[in-house]
């Protein structure tokens, strides 16, 4: 997909069944580092922003949560913020190896939300987003659907705004080419209990 300029930014959040460090959500904790090495071996991943006050990447500004955080009783919740080439990378990325077994997982660390569970949005190259900007999008995409400014994978846009559909052939061929170096990380997540 030509993307004069452009990269993917994705944002996703929800809502565990537990506090983050209680045994329920063990699983979800156990592969999250697992989870991030496999996106920064990913064909077309660019950066994550990381989280303040923790070791890794920089946080891409104050961490902040859309609105059905609220009642909620958690005062944090799961969520990442990240850059792609294009919607192929992070397609091939999010159904194949380490995060599509967290994927078949999630059900047991995470509440049904009646949100959408992420939000894409393009953004120039220059510009990084933020964490404000992500649960804006997500927001946006919740009250009035998917348009060009905050989409989804099932309906998609291109950076110039045109509805766009993604090259499922693409998509495997990145799945293939990611899968060598996702090998030990998924062997390893494997052998966790969920």
């Amino acid at each position: 997909m030509p993307t004069g300029g452009h990269r993917l930014a994705m944002y996703n959040f929800g809502l565990h069944v537990a506090p983050y460090d209680a045994p329920e959500v063990q699983g979800f904790r156990s592969r999250e580092p697992a989870n991030f090495a496999a996106a920064e071996k990913a064909a077309g991943f660019i950066a994550r922003s990381g989280y303040p006050g923790e070791p890794g990447p920089d946080s891409w500004g104050q961490q902040v949560f859309p609105r059905f955080i609220e009642g909620s009783g958690f005062d944090s919740a799961p969520s990442s913020l990240s850059l792609w080439k294009d919607v192929e990378s992070l397609m091939a990325f999010t159904y194949a190896g380490v995060h599509a077994e967290a994927l078949k997982n999630a059900r047991n660390w995470n509440s049904k939300g009646y949100w959408p569970p992420l939000v894409l949005w393009w953004v120039t190259e220059d510009c990084r987003p933020d964490w404000q900007q992500g649960a804006n999008k997500l927001e946006q995409l919740h009250d009035r659907g998917p348009e060009p400014a905050a989409f989804t994978f099932k309906q998609a846009f291109g950076p110039g705004g045109h509805p766009y559909k993604a090259d499922r052939v693409r998509v495997k061929a990145l799945m293939d080419e990611n899968a060598p170096g996702q090998a030990a990380l998924l062997a390893e997540v494997l052998a966790m209990p969920v």
